[in-house]
């Protein structure tokens, strides 16, 4: 299927990592469903990077509530009857603490958002890519997923389940011609960086933007860096990779 035929579908479609996905999906010549909490941030999103009008669609949902996942999967199958790719990209790092000071608020918002809502999101999508014998996802972890990492057992854990997800799905419907893969990024320079930087010096981490480990390549990814990474996963040039988790980290497991 040529990229002007395909529907893709993007959550936290108007974060610093969906933004860019968006953008490369439709610069493509794809369809994408932009998903997120506030359609007025979607249609934002969509005004700033200057997307053609019948290259998107915006849709407000929060992907951690069943029936509006429900409700947004039955919209989508109405109007396109399809889902040829979709990226769960929203995700959320919740406040960073250490064991015994992290609240089960905290813990258990991050994993209706991470964990939940990955897996509400592939549970209703999939039956449209059975019906088509084909499909693309992208979910994502994170080296915190791989890595036990201070101050952040809520959203570490919350991204081992999600990179055990990708692989208990891609088992499970590889028979259909359904390829599910994930990425974990290390640093990426997006806002989410710089409130676990804020969140660091809170927690007493003197110099922490000296501190933390950017990997051999000596930096933090860029966004597009990310995009072009799960872009790939999501194309035909990638047809025989499923169950893979792809560490795009610039070597930060390294060290």
């Amino acid at each position: 299927m040529r990229e002007a035929e395909k529907i893709c579908v993007v959550t936290g479609a108007s974060g610093g990592i969906g933004s860019c996905l968006v953008k490369k999906f439709t610069a493509a010549g794809s369809h994408v469903v932009m998903i997120g909490m506030a359609e007025a941030e979607l249609e934002k999103t969509a005004e700033t990077a200057g997307l053609p009008a019948e290259r998107f669609s915006c849709y407000e949902a929060d992907i951690s509530d069943e029936e509006q996942v429900k409700t947004m999967v039955s919209r989508l199958r109405d109007r396109f009857g399809r889902a040829d790719v979709l990226v769960n990209a929203a995700g959320i790092v919740g406040q960073y603490a250490e064991t015994i000071d992290y609240s089960f608020a905290n813990f258990r918002r991050i994993y209706e958002v991470n964990v939940f809502g990955t897996f509400l999101m592939m549970q209703n999508i999939l039956p449209l890519m059975i019906e088509q014998r084909k499909g693309a996802i992208v979910n994502f972890g994170s080296v915190s997923g791989m890595r036990g990492y201070a101050y952040e057992i809520g959203y570490g854990s919350s991204k081992w389940a999600v990179i055990g997800m990708t692989q208990n799905a891609a088992n499970e419907y590889g028979r259909y011609g359904i390829r599910i893969n994930c990425v974990s990024p290390g640093w990426v320079n997006t806002g989410m960086m710089q409130a676990t930087l804020e969140s660091y010096r809170r927690l007493g981490m003197k110099g922490c933007e000296d501190s933390i480990c950017l990997g051999a390549l000596g930096r933090p990814a860029r966004p597009e860096d990310i995009a072009n990474a799960v872009y790939f996963l999501c194309s035909d040039e990638a047809c025989h990779i499923t169950g893979a988790n792809l560490v795009v980290d610039g070597g930060m497991l390294l060290g």
